[in-house]
């Protein structure tokens, strides 16, 4: 690996992981987004100011450079730039241009889904809304909708005319989504990752939102890891789910989806070929001291995932149980942040991405942008989850130029069963 090069397509803080793998590999990093100080360009060897999207000029500053290898693991915009940018410098992509296309389009996932016999969500037409043959309420998202953006819950007609406009305005081609809100359902994720064609469940997530009260019900506050259902998943679901990707080719990488868990039914809504962006994948590392960035790396220079060797039964973590906290914030001008380090010093704090800075204006967008940080946390037991989950909640502040405390909402740590 030595002397080689890698770009890694997106500077946000999940991709220090990838960074940090490729340099402890020996490559040469370069990171490149349309952002001058993003958090994975400040530990890179170099840096470019290429938007993920300017493929030709990616692939040009590449060409330039003699990149080996290319890689994007997180982030939603950029799997089908990765797939075409790889596609053109002929390097190793663990995906092809119509898989990416499947799991990245929320239509076309939906009738892969129903073609294999994987449960969704009921769907509504626009000639259904125009005819009245809606049942309230009812989820409103643009087709390519990520970070909560464009999305809307309506319980009304007058709102659910509204809610599409939204979406549309939103959505990169003006296709939009209406299905059944999955009020009383419980938010369901899993991840897998697929090393030659064998699938590894690596998580499965009870993910919990803000409450409505709050406008903050699209929003997950707090991702609990292994979810109180993984069992009834394995039994019920895995399978199909399994069979429908090795039917579509899949053999290297991640796979994300995001579902709900409906009495017992699985009903998935968003996927991709990537991981969640979050950083559990060091949550994983700390329990069983393995590193899958660096399977990942080795795949974007030779093309296949090295010797990394992934437990059947890791979706457990050994019996342990993992957090990711995302408190928020009020809106307001930030201007001081406060317990940061304190908090990184907790032995069972695996991570600590602050998503503000002094100076900043938050404003109220009710989506992932009132996110104050993302808290990764590993514990013994569900009790004391919940009790670390309380203390860091009380050591964050974050104060506004009043010196009053912006925290908008605690996460209440009863919910998690």
């Amino acid at each position: 690996m030595e002397k080689k090069k890698i770009l890694i397509l997106g500077g946000t803080p999940q991709q220090i992981k990838l960074v940090n793998a490729a340099k402890k590999m020996g490559l040469y990093t370069i990171v490149t987004d349309y952002l001058e100080n993003s958090p994975a360009k400040k530990i890179a060897d170099k840096s470019y100011m290429y938007n993920i999207k300017d493929v030709d000029d990616i692939v040009s500053m590449c060409k330039m450079e003699k990149v080996n290898g290319v890689i994007c693991g997180y982030i939603d915009p950029c799997q089908r730039p990765y797939q075409e940018i790889c596609e053109k410098l002929k390097l190793p992509c663990y995906g092809t241009k119509e898989q990416f296309y499947k799991m990245t389009d929320k239509h076309a996932f939906k009738k892969m889904c129903i073609d294999n016999g994987v449960d969704v969500i009921p769907e509504y037409t626009v000639e259904d809304v125009m005819r009245g043959n809606i049942e309230y309420p009812v989820f409103v998202k643009p087709v390519d909708s990520r970070g909560s953006r464009g999305q809307s819950v309506c319980y009304t007609e007058d709102e659910l005319k509204k809610a599409i406009q939204y979406a549309k305005v939103e959505s990169s081609n003006g296709d939009i989504l209406i299905e059944k809100y999955m009020k009383n359902a419980h938010e369901f994720q899993v991840t897998y990752f697929f090393i030659a064609g064998e699938p590894y469940l690596i998580r499965t997530v009870d993910s919990y939102c803000g409450t409505e009260d709050s406008h903050m019900e699209k929003v997950v506050a707090c991702a609990i890891s292994p979810s109180k259902f993984t069992q009834v998943y394995l039994e019920n679901a895995h399978d199909k789910v399994v069979k429908m990707f090795k039917k579509m080719g899949f053999e290297n990488g991640p796979i994300f989806m995001q579902g709900f868990e409906d009495n017992g039914v699985f009903r998935f809504f968003d996927p991709g070929l990537r991981f969640p962006g979050v950083d559990y994948e060091n949550v994983y590392k700390k329990v069983y001291g393995i590193d899958i960035m660096e399977a990942m790396i080795n795949f974007a220079i030779q093309g296949n995932c090295g010797d990394i060797k992934l437990p059947k039964d890791g979706v457990w973590i050994k019996e342990k149980r993992a957090a990711v906290l995302f408190p928020t914030l009020a809106a307001g001008i930030i201007k001081k942040i406060e317990g940061f380090d304190e908090v990184l010093k907790d032995e069972n704090v695996v991570s600590l991405y602050p998503r503000c800075e002094v100076g900043e204006q938050i404003e109220w967008t009710f989506n992932v942008n009132q996110r104050m940080a993302e808290v990764d946390i590993v514990c013994d037991t569900t009790e004391e989850l919940k009790k670390k989950i309380d203390d860091i909640q009380k050591l964050l502040i974050v104060s506004d130029v009043k010196n009053q405390n912006m925290t908008y909402q605690y996460f209440d740590v009863s919910r998690i069963q």
